[in-house]
């Protein structure tokens, strides 16, 4: 299963909306075939791997994500499974998409292969995170993004921002607008950077083999964008932002970064729309009281009211530090531990 783990994060910038599924399957001798989901329209995982298999006659498949039973853009994974002669299938989590929700291990089991779920569970959740999040809910997985001082300024007192952390930062800033699908700015922000919002600084190994996807996301503007701003083509969006998120997930957009100023940081974390908060931190300080702070709002009136979230990781990157929060651990999901715990 850590194989498998390994071969879906290589592909993960490639298959939205599509999950980034990783799958191995090992055959009698001991040798292993791997295999990752395409782009929309190629293979999933367990396709790529069992071609790789020269006799998967009898074999273990190890799938993170429970094989697809439907007809989509692509036949059934659990058809080939099948047969193709696998005598056993260990899947890390289920698909919670309504089109599957079980049933994928429902038809293994009545073609009488072995099926295990929740191997590496937890490590699988996090990494389809996105994904699981989309399919529950509706909505896309909001990733909050920011760049800021030890001292939490995201700007200096005269608005100027450009560049508080380094270029090693900025390209894994660009990783993360490649592995969304739609950034969304204010248009304050449009008007005082005229950002592409592209991802220049980032391009993954993988999508050399497949250069025919764009990695860059669609572009969102809260307000209006200028006439010839490079932000254009982009959506203006006047609305709130929970019909946002609503309206963005019906069109397939299963990862929304948010990367404007600090009135839009402000607007998305205070509505309890955050999932994913990324902060970039230089080693400087603005030290003074008249910058522009991460959050553009009033803050709390006690201690008590403090919003706390979880630390999932603390990282150098160049220079600087990136330290990710979730607001909730995806790892630990009722619903993906109920129904598992059904399965089983």
């Amino acid at each position: 299963m850590n194989m498998a783990i390994a071969a879906a994060s290589r592909q993960r910038t490639l298959t939205s909306p599509n999950p980034a599924v990783g799958c191995a399957v090992v055959a009698h001798d001991g040798s292993v075939s791997l295999g990752a989901t395409h782009p929309p329209g190629g293979p999933h995982a367990e396709r790529v791997a069992l071609d790789q298999c020269p006799d998967p006659s009898g074999a273990t498949l190890y799938t993170t994500l429970e094989p697809c039973s439907h007809h989509g853009r692509t036949g059934p994974c659990t058809d080939a499974i099948v047969a193709a002669g696998v005598g056993r299938v260990v899947i890390g989590v289920l698909d919670p998409d309504p089109l599957v929700a079980g049933s994928g291990v429902t038809a293994l089991r009545e073609a009488g292969i072995e099926v295990e779920v929740g191997e590496e569970a937890e490590r699988v959740a996090h990494q389809l995170r996105a994904y699981l999040h989309h399919r529950r809910t509706g909505r896309p997985w909001v990733v909050l993004k920011s760049a800021a001082t030890l001292d939490g300024l995201v700007a200096a007192a005269d608005g100027s921002s450009q560049w508080i952390t380094g270029p090693a930062a900025r390209a894994d800033g660009h990783r993360i607008r490649a592995e969304s699908d739609a950034i969304v700015v204010g248009a304050g922000t449009v008007r005082a950077d005229d950002a592409s919002l592209t991802v220049r600084d980032y391009l993954p190994d993988a999508h050399r083999q497949h250069p025919e996807v764009d990695l860059n996301p669609r572009r969102v503007v809260l307000g209006s964008a200028p006439v010839g701003a490079r932000v254009h083509p982009c959506l203006e969006w006047d609305g709130e932002l929970t019909h946002l998120l609503d309206t963005l997930g019906a069109e397939e957009v299963v990862q929304l970064m948010v990367e404007g100023g600090p009135m839009v940081a402000a607007s998305f974390h205070q509505q309890g729309l955050v999932n994913e908060y990324v902060l970039y931190l230089a080693p400087a300080f603005g030290g003074g009281r008249d910058g522009v702070r991460l959050f553009d709002a009033d803050g709390p009136g006690s201690i008590g009211e403090l919003w706390r979230g979880r630390f999932a990781d603390v990282e150098r990157v160049g220079d600087d530090i990136r330290v990710q929060l979730f607001a909730e651990d995806p790892s630990q999901s009722s619903e993906t531990n109920s129904q598992a715990e059904e399965v089983q």
